[in-house]
């Protein structure tokens, strides 16, 4: 079996039940929700061993994210805190022309604290890929510094990266800064195709925007994804594509790390990179179908739908 650590922070998502807004709202559902945690449980659904590293305060809030991803089947290495407190995200679903929102409460959040000694950096070195987002990097303190040494710490495995652009936590320019300093180091970058656009300041269709990022970065793989749209890849100057599936979106929230999670699982067992992308399509399609980041779906499931996307159905 495949071993995929992840590293992040992970925050609580509290949410208005159904389309009510934030400032009305008499009722919230609280759901777990990181992309780094967000892509442990995807992967894990497709059959990965997967391990997420983080720091959480030592409170019920804390613990609480730790249970929600044990409950998931994924693996935790957590340093607990003292200090600090846990992160929060306020998210507003709505219906079009309505737009969603979310806002970011994540200051002072106890991940941004945690040290590379804090961490199991020999399971880092073990393992067959490491998993880091953008999104984290963006926190300030020794998050960022302790990012790059678990992505530097990788051995012989993969190094993969979700762009993860949130504009709520930093601005274009200290994401173009930051990430810069790291993508030496990264093998597969996975971004949608918005973000993408504004992070590398690049115009053109989604195949000429991975070609450039691929081949201005040397990433060995450009994955680009375009929700209810599909997604592609360019690996070795070669552009892959897998058409998306249109569904009545329950929540498009986890859509985009089931996609990462499903893909990287796919790379590690050697599927190639058509067959990566369709079970990606596959279990992003199947995310949206379901409430929450966290991704419910089967390996069964993912199955089935491939079939349909690869017999054209």
């Amino acid at each position: 079996m495949t071993e995929l650590v992840t590293f992040g922070e992970t925050s609580l998502r509290v949410s208005p039940v159904g389309d009510e807004r934030l400032e009305t709202a008499g009722e919230m559902r609280i759901r777990v929700s990181g992309t780094e945690s967000n892509v442990a449980v995807a992967a894990t659904a497709m059959g990965a061993d997967a391990t997420w590293l983080s720091k959480l305060p030592d409170s019920p809030l804390g613990r609480r994210v730790e249970r929600a991803l044990h409950e998931h089947g994924v693996d935790t290495e957590i340093a607990w805190a003292d200090e600090g407190r846990q992160g929060l995200q306020f998210a507003e679903q709505a219906p079009e022309p309505r737009e969603g929102r979310l806002l970011q409460d994540r200051y002072h959040a106890a991940a941004a604290s945690v040290t590379p000694g804090e961490l199991p950096m020999d399971r880092v070195q073990r393992a067959d890929a490491t998993f880091v987002a953008g999104s984290t990097l963006s926190l300030s303190g020794d998050i960022v510094e302790t990012a790059e040494a678990v992505l530097r710490a990788a051995g012989s495995g993969l190094v993969a990266m979700d762009l993860d652009f949130q504009p709520g936590l930093w601005s274009v320019e200290e994401a173009r800064e930051t990430l810069d300093g790291v993508f030496d180091a990264v093998d597969i970058l996975i971004a949608n195709e918005e973000q993408a656009r504004r992070v590398f300041d690049r115009t053109g269709s989604p195949r000429e925007i991975a070609h450039a990022i691929a081949s201005t970065r040397e990433f060995e793989t450009v994955v680009i994804t375009r929700s209810e749209r599909g997604a592609l890849a360019c690996r070795g100057s070669v552009i892959h594509e897998q058409d998306g599936v249109e569904v009545d979106a329950v929540d498009p929230a986890g859509q985009h790390e089931a996609f990462a999670g499903a893909f990287l699982e796919r790379v590690l067992s050697g599927a190639s990179a058509d067959d990566a992308l369709a079970y990606g399509v596959a279990g992003a399609t199947l995310a949206r179908t379901i409430p929450g980041a966290m991704t419910t779906v089967t390996r069964e499931e993912i199955d089935s739908l491939v079939e349909d996307l690869q017999s054209g159905r």
